[in-house]
């Protein structure tokens, strides 16, 4: 079912209760990076724009004690947020009470407001994060409409998306509905060939996902850390790279069902240490890892393979680097299959948020695909098909 969206709102002279998410970095009271407050500026300035008064909700970091809520104001936001609508934007340093509730009665149509962190909630007993009913029927209260806009937390049940949205009338702000066209949509109704290239680290993160996958996907490419257990599951020797001996049996039976589907890395750069700074080797995996190397990175052929196989994709879905591309010497495969997907023609080709999206705008890549994701957690989930709470809370159309 069709989710509503905020063009389906009549906001005009309405209190709008937005979820944003500005959970962003913050070093010394200033702000590293401020793509999320960008992001959201496009769903604020709709409710402005059409009379709206757009109150805003966001959490920024973990907040379980008093101490934890030293350096987690949002009232560094408030002031970005202000430059980038080109209006004063109202802070309140309160998730609840009368000077709240004043500052919200004062709004006039095309204000904005942003209250402060709303895990500060979480202090006295997990309100927030625990989804308290209480907390969010007291924040329903305080509107007449809710738009999520924070996709980054719907795969998790809070007070400030669920316990709104089970109060009021509710829609998806453009970034909501972007991911749930891009992910939802590949996921569901792809246009083929597919292919999903899965990386990072170990299988255990990633088995919902690629089972998912299998189902939906013509290809799924394998890379990452996790190629070490497929390999050991193959009875290659490995070396010294890393391996989830629990996780072995699993690797055998996903290889015997997916059969030509699942692809593995056919070689890899190895290294004698974690490191940098010492001597790299390339070596086939069938023909084993030495005693003495770990795997850090796919080698050139399966570069080359995995370009091939991408080259008549038309839907492209990528979670997880290819090695530990934060070091020079092992991002190669990384750079590579981001290149390779960069320059299709005619495809939709999306990033799942996390570590594979950080790849792709540090090697300046962000651009060439059709949707970055902004959940890095909630978009995993959305790939292995599992409901999230936050994206089912919202009304249908």
């Amino acid at each position: 079912m069709a989710k509503q969206t905020v063009k389906d709102l009549d906001v005009n002279g309405k209190k709008v209760l937005v979820r944003v998410d500005f959970n962003v970095p913050l070093k010394d009271g200033v702000i590293t990076n401020d793509n999320r407050i960008v992001a959201a500026a496009p769903t604020i300035q709709h409710i402005i724009d059409n009379g709206g008064k757009a109150i805003l909700l966001s959490h920024l970091g973990r907040v379980k004690t008093e101490e934890d809520k030293e350096g987690k104001s949002l009232a560094p936001v408030a002031k970005r947020l202000s430059e980038v609508l080109g209006k004063e934007v109202t802070f309140v340093p309160a998730t609840r009470g009368e000077e709240l509730e004043a500052a919200i009665e004062n709004m006039k149509d095309g204000d904005v407001l942003l209250m402060e962190n709303t895990r500060f909630e979480d202090v006295d007993g997990k309100k927030e994060s625990g989804c308290d009913a209480e907390l969010g029927k007291y924040w329903a209260s305080l509107g007449d409409v809710f738009v999520n806009d924070a996709f980054g937390t719907a795969h998790r049940a809070h007070a400030s998306n669920v316990g709104i949205a089970s109060n009021l009338p509710s829609a998806a702000g453009f970034l909501m509905q972007k991911e749930i066209d891009f992910i939802g949509g590949a996921v569901d109704n792809p246009e083929r060939p597919m292919v999903a290239i899965l990386g990072g680290a170990k299988v255990s993160d990633k088995i919902n996902v690629i089972e998912n996958l299998l189902t939906k996907a013509d290809k799924v490419l394998i890379g990452g850390g996790m190629t070490y257990t497929f390999c050991a599951a193959k009875g290659y020797e490995i070396g010294t790279s890393l391996v989830e001996e629990d996780k072995i049996e699993l690797a055998r039976e996903l290889m015997e069902k997916a059969g030509d589907k699942l692809v593995l890395a056919v070689d890899a750069i190895t290294t004698p240490e974690f490191s940098n700074d010492t001597p790299t080797e390339r070596h086939r995996l069938e023909e084993g890892i030495p005693s003495d190397q770990m795997g850090l990175d796919i080698g050139p052929e399966t570069i080359a393979l995995y370009s091939q196989i991408l080259a008549d994709a038309k839907t492209v879905i990528w979670n997880g680097p290819m090695g530990v591309f934060e070091m020079s010497n092992f991002e190669r495969g990384t750079v590579g299959v981001c290149a390779a997907i960069a320059n299709l023609k005619d495809a939709t080709t999306i990033i799942g948020g996390g570590d594979s999206a950080a790849a792709a705008i540090s090697l300046g890549f962000a651009d060439k695909f059709s949707h970055i994701s902004t959940g890095g957690g909630a978009s995993l989930e959305y790939l292995e098909g599992k409901v999230l709470p936050g994206v089912d809370s919202i009304s249908d159309k």
